[in-house]
C-alpha cells in the first residue's frame, strides 16, 4: 500500500499535498474565538470528569513543526487518549492555530458527551481507546481500512 493513500482524502484542496492536514484558514473556528486554549481544554476536561472520567492528564506538545493538544483519561480500567492537531497555516499565526485546535477539541468532547448520555462513554470514545501497543483504536485501524479501500478501488 502506498504511504500516500489516505482514508481522509478530501478531493481538490489537498491533491498537491497528499496525506496532509487541511490549512487552518480553510476550516471552522479560524480566528472566531478569543478564549485561551487553556480555558477551552479545561472545559473539555471538566466534561470528561462529569461523564465519570478519572486520572485525567492534559498536555500540549510540539515536534518538528507539528503541534497538538492531548487529553488522556480513564473510564473504569480503560485508558483513552484524544490528540487534536494544530493545523498548518498559509500565513503563520500559531496563537490562532492553538485557539482553533483547542476549540475543536472542546466541541468534539462536548458532542461526544451528548451521545454518551445515551450510548455510554466507551461507545462514543472507542476510537480514542488506548490499546496495549500504545496506539489508539483509530491509529491501529486506519492503515487496515485504507488498505481495504485501496483493494476495493476507492483509493488510488
Amino acid at each position: 500500500m502506498s504511504d500516500k493513500a489516505s482514508v481522509y482524502s478530501t478531493g481538490d484542496r489537498r491533491q498537491s499535498r497528499p496525506h496532509a492536514l487541511p490549512f487552518a484558514e480553510d476550516v471552522n473556528y479560524w480566528k472566531t474565538g478569543k478564549s485561551s486554549p487553556d480555558t477551552l481544554v479545561s472545559k473539555a476536561v471538566e466534561i470528561i470528569r462529569k461523564l465519570g472520567g478519572t486520572n485525567i492528564a492534559e498536555a500540549f506538545g510540539s515536534y518538528d513543526g507539528r503541534a497538538a493538544f492531548i487529553v488522556q483519561f480513564n473510564f473504569g480500567e480503560e485508558r483513552f487518549r484524544i490528540a487534536w492537531p494544530c493545523l498548518p497555516q498559509r500565513k503563520a499565526d500559531e496563537r490562532a492555530a492553538r485557539i482553533q485546535a483547542a476549540t475543536f477539541l472542546f466541541y468534539d468532547v462536548k458532542a461526544k458527551a451528548l451521545s454518551a448520555a445515551i450510548l455510554g462513554p466507551r461507545a462514543v470514545f472507542i476510537g480514542s481507546l488506548l490499546l496495549p501497543s500504545g496506539k489508539t483504536v483509530t491509529e491501529s485501524a486506519l492503515p487496515a481500512i485504507a488498505e481495504h479501500m485501496q483493494i476495493a478501488g476507492y483509493l488510488k
